[in-house]
């Protein structure tokens, strides 16, 4: 389980995450192998993601099967997949090379991209994701590493 970075109570208020304009968004979480396995698998794809569901908030909207509406919580919390625990940081995929990126529509990240917490945390994932332990996950699970539109890479992850 990663360390989160944005506090829960940020989280709970904000209604952004687990939220999708399209039922296949690149946005919606890529399962690793391990995660599907636990996964009920009613909600996933086949190209190894959360399947979404329509959201009765707005039309033409989706949200993640197992997000609690009313309350804004995740019903799988604890067990969470890793690209949700990950998030904003993501895994993107530009030309043959795989970055640790970051999604600039989370308003904590917006507030805080400057702050030393951010910049220690994003060094911190940055030599995680280089260790062979997490090249090998990398290596094992590659739909994880998606071409994420608009996502500003940080860091190279070697694999």
């Amino acid at each position: 389980m990663l360390k989160q970075l944005v506090p829960e109570d940020f989280c709970l208020k904000c209604r952004g995450c687990c939220r999708f304009k399209e039922p296949d968004s690149i946005w919606s979480p890529t399962l690793l192998y391990e995660e599907i396995k636990v996964i009920p698998t009613f909600t996933i794809s086949s190209s190894k993601k959360i399947r979404l569901a329509p959201s009765a908030e707005k039309l033409n909207n989706f949200i993640c099967p197992f997000l609690n509406f009313e309350g804004n919580l995740c019903n799988i919390y604890a067990n969470r997949p890793f690209e949700c625990q990950l998030y904003p940081f993501l895994i993107n995929r530009e030309r043959d090379k795989a970055f640790l990126a970051l999604d600039l529509n989370c308003p904590f990240i917006k507030e805080n991209l400057d702050s030393p917490t951010f910049k220690e945390y994003s060094r911190g994932l940055a030599k995680l994701f280089n260790s062979p332990q997490c090249k090998k996950l990398f290596k094992d699970n590659p739909q994880i590493i998606q071409a994420y539109p608009e996502a500003i890479n940080l860091a190279e992850i070697i694999i």
